[in-house]
């Protein structure tokens, strides 16, 4: 199976637009969008942003591309997703120092985001020659029983901007492998990384119509998204976003008795235990909390420290974030600029979250970084780069807005707690159950934490944050419908189970009805 005379060709110098069928759009129904450099102010790509019709005609393209790519070996299919995964490790610094450029991420942080799409496709490559059913026994002779998996049709995928390249291949990587035709929703605001990406994935092997990407806003995506299932066109919602965004889509899919895979915010607890390395637990919660500037679904929310260790952990704390650098995050840096201004404005928004019997501790400023409100050791460029202060809030109470509220920036809060159980209740209260860890030495904290606390995913002295490829990645609650991605367990996102009987008896047997019944003695005692 190949692709069309279209596939690979660029989009426009002048813009990026939306690739349906695939051919690049130059049309920009949506309008026109400038993506910036968040660390020095400098224009990056023009999004050529689509309308819902758009989408509707992409998904109508996936629609008729997808039976016949499912019909393609599924061998074959994940000989096409080894061969994406060789052409992004072969382009794996470009592609890192593009996120770097357009969302700001620190340049060590983007290479290892770029590596987890290089592992995803390595493990899904392999997964094409093990989608395995089963043989099951039939309760009847001269008749065998079977199960297959079978792709869903189409899948509309919807991710975020914070993890431009390594998200979205947890979904369109397995999604194609399975024998879906994808219809991908990048953020918009990234449009030079969503092309890259998409070319990558194109150039791969992949048939025109099989992969479609649309540049397009969050109503507008919502609007094509609403048409398209009207119209029959997709099987599948994948959303990666915030909690609130994934109700609405969540609500939108039961309407046509479908189930996402929602993958949404977080408020991830760490605890501290007596017994824990407190070197080790600063060390961890440095990076959960700040790395990528807080803007991680994972993303520390609040350190849970037992009160007989708290007031040294907290001293530890505070020593490591103000010696962290901030600022250029092509230099070794513990985090860069906010990913945009809507990012930014939000973070100084929660800010307010502050109240009076809350500290503050972490840096000599709060809010934005800039002349007038400056960071020791910054390293970036104040003024135009989109920079805020880390920000430690001790004194979190579980009734306090913050100890709930999603702030995704670099803020952190601490609570002090006396009992296990009371750390269980201060990890669980708030709702959301992404992600959770623990620092212990004694086995005994670790293994009842895991069994008490609501996250999706736990840790043991190490951080909240950190997915490998083949494990399986998803929340609970507010975090998520109970989805999940990576590892085979993906696998029933983008498959259907489908049951096959097959009676070569020669005539007809009923099943419970036809069954034979062997004589048995149930009377019969020991004399």
């Amino acid at each position: 199976m190949s692709g069309g005379s279209e596939r690979g060709a660029h989009a426009t110098p002048s813009g990026v637009g939306s690739l349906v069928d695939g051919k690049w759009r130059e049309d920009a129904p949506g309008g026109l969008l400038t993506s910036t450099d968040p660390a020095t102010g400098r224009p990056v790509a023009q999004a050529r942003l689509a309308d819902s019709t758009t989408f509707v005609q992409a998904c109508t393209a996936a629609r008729d591309a997808q039976r016949a790519w499912a019909a393609t070996p599924a061998p074959v299919r994940g000989r096409v997703i080894e061969r994406i995964g060789r052409l992004v490790e072969a382009n794996a610094e470009a592609l890192a120092r593009l996120v770097t450029r357009e969302i700001g991420k620190p340049l060590a942080e983007a290479r290892g985001e770029v590596q987890e799409v290089i592992d995803t496709c390595t493990f899904f490559a392999g997964e094409g020659r093990r989608l395995y059913g089963q043989t099951v026994p039939s309760e009847m002779p001269d008749k065998q029983l079977f199960t297959f998996r079978v792709p869903v049709g189409v899948a509309a995928i919807v991710t975020a901007g914070n993890f431009p390249v390594a998200v979205p291949s947890w979904y369109l990587v397995p999604a194609l492998l399975c024998g879906n035709a994808v219809v991908w929703k990048p953020a918009e605001y990234t449009p030079a990384i969503a092309e890259a990406f998409t070319e990558l994935f194109v150039r791969g092997g992949l048939p025109d119509g099989v992969l479609n990407s649309v540049l397009a806003d969050g109503p507008t995506t919502f609007d094509g998204l609403s048409a398209a299932l009207d119209a029959g066109l997709v099987q599948k919602i994948g959303f990666t976003g915030s909690s609130a965004v994934g109700v609405r889509v969540g609500e939108l899919a039961g309407r046509h008795l479908q189930n996402p895979c929602l993958e949404l915010g977080g408020k991830n607890p760490l605890v501290v235990m007596p017994d824990a390395d407190l070197d080790l637990a600063v060390e961890g919660a440095l990076f959960s909390g700040f790395g990528t500037a807080g803007q991680r679904c994972t993303s520390l929310g609040t350190v849970m420290v037992h009160s007989s260790v708290h007031d040294e952990f907290l001293r530890r704390f505070d020593a490591a974030v103000r010696g962290a650098v901030v600022g250029d995050p092509a230099s070794d840096v513990l985090y860069g600029p906010m990913i945009s201004s809507r990012f930014l404005d939000a973070f100084e928004r929660h800010l307010d979250l502050v109240r009076d019997h809350h500290t503050v501790h972490g840096s000599s400023g709060t809010g934005r970084i800039t002349a007038a409100n400056p960071r020791e050791g910054f390293t970036g460029d104040a003024e135009a780069g989109l920079y805020a202060h880390p920000t430690i809030v001790d004194g979190v109470r579980p009734g306090d807005e913050i100890y709930s509220t999603e702030t995704f920036g670099p803020i952190v809060g601490v609570a002090s707690f006396e009992t296990f159980d009371e750390a269980v209740e201060l990890a669980n209260g708030h709702g959301y159950g992404l992600s959770a860890s623990i620092y212990t030495t004694e086995p005994v904290n670790a293994f009842r934490f895991r069994e008490q606390v609501s996250a999706g995913m736990v840790s043991v002295n190490n951080s909240t944050s950190g997915a490998e490829a083949h494990l399986p990645f998803g929340g609970n609650g507010r975090s998520g419908n109970g989805s999940r991605q990576s590892g085979i367990w993906v696998l029933d996102q983008f498959t259907r189970w489908q049951s096959m009987n097959w009676d070569y008896a020669g005539k007809l047997q009923r099943a419970q009805m036809d069954t034979t019944d062997l004589p048995a003695d149930l009377d019969y005692t020991l004399p």
